[in-house]
């Protein structure tokens, strides 16, 4: 009974960090989120502090065409964290994206991160 009354108080879902695409998928809804695993970065000075600029598709077509101060990046290569800053910018990115464009009740949500492993023995 625990459970079933556990699950009217918040969402759970999964998050897959895919090489091509990022996914979020919501238990009862299925997948709310399908973007590319792109993220632009941008640094306004030399030591100022990084930010995102865009994410998913935005990010995907400035790939070739951004400006000095941005840089898009795939974060994740292989199967695997590549570029753990970047990595760490998208998942929460595109959960507020998700959230925002209200693919899901705005619930407190319990999550599951999905990235690939390889073995290096």
């Amino acid at each position: 009974m625990l459970k079933k009354f556990r699950g009217m108080f918040s969402n759970d879902l999964s998050i897959d960090l895919g090489t091509a695409n990022t996914l979020i998928y919501v238990k009862g809804q299925g997948i709310v989120l399908n973007e590319p695993s792109v993220v632009a970065i941008r640094q306004d000075r030399a030591g100022s502090p990084k930010s995102v600029a865009a994410v998913g598709h935005d990010a995907k077509q400035m790939l070739g065409r951004t400006p000095g101060n941005i840089a898009a990046i795939r974060p994740m290569k292989d199967g695997v964290i590549a570029d753990f800053f970047v990595t760490e910018k998208n998942a929460p990115a595109l959960h507020q994206t998700s959230a925002q464009q209200q693919l899901y009740a705005s619930k407190p949500a319990r999550s599951g991160l999905c990235t690939g492993w390889r073995d290096s023995g």
